[in-house]
This record gives C-alpha cells, structure tokens and sequence, in this order.
C-alpha cells in the first residue's frame, strides 16, 4: 500500500481512463463491436478499481478519496448523455444504437452505484466487492454469452436466454472468487479463500436469477441490490 493515497488516487485514475479511452478508441476505429466494447468496459473496470483500492492505506476517509475516480466518471456519463459534452467515441463504446440518452441508464447507474458502494463498503467487507463484482462480471458475460448461444428462451422471459444466465452465474462467479482471492492473499480478509465459496456460489446463484427477470434497463440496480442483501445474511 502506498503512503501517498494522493498518488493512489491518482494511479487509479489513469488505469480507469485508460481501459475506457482504450475501449472507446477500439469501438470508434470500428476495430471492435460497440455491444462488445461496451461490455468489456462493464466487465473490466470493476476489478481494476476494486483492486487499485489495495493502493490505498487503512485510514476509512481513503474511501471518499477512492470514490472520485467513479464519481469523475459518472459525471462525465451524465453530461455526455445530456449533450453537453460531445464525445462520439465514448458514445460508440457505451450505447447500443449510438445515441448518446442510452449512456444516461446502464453506464451512469453503472457509476452511481460505484460511488455508493465504494463508499457504504470500502475494502474491509466482501458484501460491495462480490456486489460490484456481480454486477460487471456477471451482467457483462451474460450479455457476450447470450448473443452467441442464447438460441434456447426462458420460458419465463422471451427476452432472455439459458446461455445469458449461465454467463450471469459464471462471470459474477469467477470475478467475485478473483477479487476475493487477491483480497486474501494480501491480508486484507483473515479468512481463507475456501470459506467464501459458498456464500459466492450463492449470491451470484441469485443475482442470475434476478438479471432473468423481465425488468428492462435496471439489472445493474436489481443485481447489485440482491447481491447486497444476500451478502448482509452471510457476512
């Protein structure tokens, strides 16, 4: 950990805006796919910023400083989607039909809920790690799985697919036992990796079952908000 949380914040900041800017620039170069892009940012940043918490030291005021680098790019979301900004690569990168009012729902809920649970949880409980964690693995493979198998319907959302749920339950999964993992290897959690399987095993069981439900635009919401009471009951 470092002793200048300054410089922390600031190294968090430049691995966040690299990935996004590196995959706004793949989508507007039309190297990658725009869902792809997009989901690869949904996937990637969560776990980038979760561990660049490990820069920081044990001092809790370090959460509302972590907190900025979500909160600086929420706003950034917000104006873009308001039109004050104009930014055609990150518009590309983050919307389905590139029109820039999308970047207003999933991204911007995206980074809200970032900001609150950065805050609420910070580093000393998995309950926001495996939360966030759900949300950007679990929700991002679903969507990659879903549009490559997702041939077989739920039958009880048209919407939705067998292949797009079992890459809900298996990327919330694998993430959130990643993230756990390092969090264990460095100290920071006293238990061993294999105590937090099941309860891992579990809310990303339920989190799947949740993004299911036809309840469209708000899966970040609804996934991170059972994640959380899930997590309360075990931890």
């Amino acid at each position: 950990m470092l002793e200048n949380n300054i410089i922390a914040l600031i190294i968090t900041f430049a691995i966040a805006l690299v990935w996004l800017r590196l995959n706004d620039f793949l989508a507007h170069r039309g190297w990658i796919e725009s869902h792809l892009s997009r989901k690869l940012i949904h996937i990637g940043t969560g776990p980038l910023f979760v561990l660049c918490w490990l820069l920081f030291n044990e001092n809790p005021i370090n959460k509302y400083l972590a907190s900025l680098v979500p909160l600086a790019f929420t706003l950034q979301f917000f104006m873009i989607g308001i039109g004050v900004i104009k930014d055609d690569a990150s518009v590309k990168a983050m919307s389905r039909s590139g029109d820039r009012r999308e970047v207003l729902r999933g991204p911007l809920y995206y980074g809200i809920i970032f900001v609150l649970l950065t805050i609420l949880y910070w580093k000393f409980t998995p309950i926001g790690i495996i939360a966030l964690m759900l949300m950007c693995g679990g929700d991002g493979l679903a969507d990659i799985f879903g549009r490559t198998w997702g041939s077989r319907k739920l039958f009880w959302n048209n919407g939705k697919s067998w292949a797009g749920s079992f890459g809900m339950l298996l990327g919330g999964w694998l993430l959130s036992s990643f993230v756990i993992w390092i969090y264990t290897t460095v100290g920071i959690f006293s238990n061993p990796i294999q105590s937090y399987i099941l309860p891992i095993t579990i809310i990303a069981f339920v989190g799947a079952l949740v993004e299911s439900l036809p309840l469209k635009d708000v899966d970040n919401i609804t996934v991170t908000i059972s994640a959380l009471i899930i997590g309360h009951l075990f931890f």
